[in-house]
Order: C-alpha cells, then structure tokens, then sequence
C-alpha cells in the first residue's frame, strides 16, 4: 500500500476515521538516516503484531526555520524525497504538519493530547532517547512515557545508533556532507550521499574541453563542498559511473555554482529530463588552474582516479564473492556494468 500523506489531523479523520489506532514516530527525520530507520522500522513491527496502521508525524517547514531562521540547518533532502524513503521503509501513513508559531506555542501536553491521542488515536509511541517536544522544547521522552501512562498509549525509547563512536544524527551527516565526507556520510545514511532533480543547460565548458558534462538542477539545499568525486549518474533507470564537480568553475572566474557530471561511455545528447547524482569518494577540492590546458590536464587525471575508484571497488567485491562471503546489490550501490538498469 503506497505512503498516505496527509497534511491536517481533520484530513486525518477523514482518510482514516475515529476508531483506527497507531503505532507511530515523531521527528523531522531530515536525511531518514539509520538512527530514523531502526525507530521507524520498528514502528512497522509494532502495527504489524498488533494490526494497526503504522504511522509517522513531521513537520514542514522545519521548526527551526520558524522559530530561529538564522539558525535554521539546510536541509539534507526535500520533503518529497524524505516521503519516498519513508514509504519505502513499510509506512503506511504520515502526518506533515505545518509549522507554525501556534504550532509552538503547544503546551507538550496539549500536543499529546490534541494530536496523539484525540486524532491519531496512537496505541504505542517509539522516539529517540534525547526527543523533545512542546512549547521551548520543554517535553522530553520521560515527559511522554508518563502522559501515555495517563492517556492510553506506550511509549518505546530506542537507543542511538553509533558507528565508530559518532551517534548517527541528522546533525552529524549534515557535518559530514558539508566537509565533503561523503564517504562518513554514506555510513550514517545507509546509502550513498545524492542529489536529485532536473538536467539543466550548462556554459558548454565541459563540452569545449572534449568532456562534455550533464548539468543537474537540484531543490535539495545541501550540497557537498566544493570539489570532484566520483559519482554515479542515474538517468532513466540507467546507472553511469562518472565524475562530477561542484564547484563555480575558478579557473574561469565564475560566480555560479554548479553541479556537472561527465559520464563514463556515455554519448547520448540530451537536455532535459530527471537526474541523480549519488556520491562515492571525494577525489580532489576545488581548484583555481594557471589556464585551460592545466585545467584540461587536470579533468583527465580526476577521470583517472574516478575509474581507479570503481575499479577497486569492483575488485573487493570479486574478492569478497570468492571467500563465499555474501555481498547482494544494495539499493544506490554502483552498477558493475555502465549504463545497466538500475536494481
């Protein structure tokens, strides 16, 4: 059964009725990274044994955007695809509440109440150990667990997940991502970092230079450093290896930031249309050359090492099928043949 977005608790009621109980989370889940995915995974067990809906509450825009907008973070995907992964994590619906200063001036009790209980009708509530909610964030985990004791519902606290020492937080992959760590990013997302949205026309440098380049369009506002990795370019459900730079092009003095991807045995000409960019390694920063032909010099060697990366990569997996250890294709993993379909 596809997601159920549903954007009011009156909408709630409607689509859902009076007596459907919940199992649900609660959370901005920005990026769905794995500490989101073990709370929501476990949201999806808890309905399942007890054959209710398995559900999820977020908020759009992000609170701190409203409340604090200096302050407020990028954001690590659009609502849209923090949806699509949601879905595809076995949801069955969620609630996107606006955002507003009524929104926080709620009374934690007054939230418990008025959305948990009186509309989702939520029968067993799972959040992280440092949740808040509330009027100044004043209700904790704790603050919850006693309200559902008082009103019907239990309440699930679920430990962080931690990889080589770092809690896995939205925070910390926004960190990650900002320095270009694309790699550290990957471990606390699941998945390869990636951008999504739309071809887009570029300047023509690339194609002056003899590697012509598929610009990308995004309304993601987090992007990483400015730099060269090599990528893997989905167009179509086709999957190219290929070498993308975000960057502004210093070398010609430009101002523009741009995201522009070469892909490897590609030769087809297009302008428009759907493109993701998923980010493996980080091959080099941004550079200012002396000229074009340094610059030119440059992009054949940032090709170099981009195959030298998949290589690699295709070489341990060899390996890895030959001690009998079992390696399926994960979701977003690099294609072992360019341009295969997508899995």
């Amino acid at each position: 059964m596809p997601l159920a977005a549903v954007h009011s608790p009156e909408e709630w009621a409607t689509r859902f009725g009076s007596k459907s109980r919940a199992a649900l989370s609660i959370g901005n889940f920005d990026g769905v990274h794995l500490g989101h995915q073990k709370i929501l995974r476990g949201v999806v067990e808890r309905a399942r044994r007890a054959n209710i809906l398995a559900a999820a509450i977020t908020f759009s825009p992000h609170p701190v955007s409203v409340l604090r907008p200096t302050l407020a973070p990028a954001q690590i995907e659009t609502l849209e695809q923090r949806l699509a992964r949601i879905e595809g994590l076995g949801l069955d619906a969620i609630l996107v509440l606006h955002f507003d200063l009524a929104m926080a001036a709620l009374a934690p009790e007054q939230f418990v109440r008025q959305i948990l209980v009186d509309s989702l009708h939520a029968s067993a509530v799972l959040v992280g150990e440092n949740f808040r909610f509330g009027h100044r964030q004043s209700g904790d985990a704790q603050l919850l667990a006693a309200l559902g004791r008082d009103l019907g519902f239990e309440v699930e606290c679920i430990p962080p997940v931690i990889i080589r020492g770092t809690v896995v937080s939205s925070t910390a992959v926004r960190g990650a991502i900002a320095a270009g760590e694309v790699e550290k990013a990957a471990r606390f997302l699941g998945r390869p970092v990636s951008l999504a949205g739309e071809i887009c026309s570029g300047t023509g440098t690339g194609r002056r230079f003899v590697f012509p380049t598929l610009n990308l369009a995004t309304k993601q506002e987090l992007l990483p450093a400015r730099g060269v990795y090599a990528t893997e370019t989905l167009l179509d459900g086709r999957a190219f290896r290929s070498a993308t730079n975000v960057g502004v092009r210093p070398t010609f003095d430009g101002t523009h930031l741009t995201i522009e991807s070469h892909l490897f045995n590609f030769s087809e000409e297009i302008t428009s249309g759907p493109m993701e960019v998923c980010f493996w390694h980080r091959l080099r920063g941004e550079e200012k050359f002396s000229g074009a032909d340094a610059l030119r010099a440059q992009i054949q060697l940032d090709l170099a090492r981009a195959r030298s990366f998949f290589a690699r990569l295709d070489s341990a997996r060899v390996l890895m099928l030959k001690s009998g250890s079992q390696h399926p294709r994960r979701t977003g993993e690099p294609s072992t043949a360019t341009g295969e379909k997508s899995k």
